[in-house]
């Protein structure tokens, strides 16, 4: 359980996945809505990624100034922060690959047909 989950696999549920995989989700909508690159999705992930930090330590740990300054801690561990990054990194792609395909076939529907509810081809 350590290796995904420094408390529990409901705190990192809840934290993680529902709060801060449902604003990854609808933060990659966004971004593609309004046709920006891949690589910005990453770099805002990376900034969520330090508040879903923020929140496990704030919500679930002892949050003490100690806590804060020790390099054991859990609000700095680059461990966790991987783990919580990249599991908003997937809800974000998921959340810009879907609109993305919507937009391409919608916009531009007489050059290309969607194949699956991520995916488009040419006609």
């Amino acid at each position: 359980m350590d290796l995904i989950a420094e408390k529990s696999f409901t705190a990192f549920f809840i934290v993680t996945v529902l709060l801060g995989g449902s604003g990854a989700f609808f933060a990659g909508q966004a971004l593609a809505r309004s046709w920006k690159p891949y690589l910005r999705l990453v770099f805002y992930m990376l900034l969520l990624g330090l508040a879903v930090r923020f929140l496990h330590w704030g919500l679930f740990k002892d949050a003490t100034y100690q806590s804060w300054r020790d390099v054991q801690g859990t609000l700095l561990s680059p461990h966790y922060y991987l783990v919580d990054t990249l599991v908003l990194i997937a809800m974000a792609s998921l959340g810009y690959q879907l609109e993305r395909a919507r937009q391409m076939t919608t916009q531009y529907g007489w050059i290309y047909v969607r194949t699956s509810p991520l995916t488009w081809r040419k006609r």
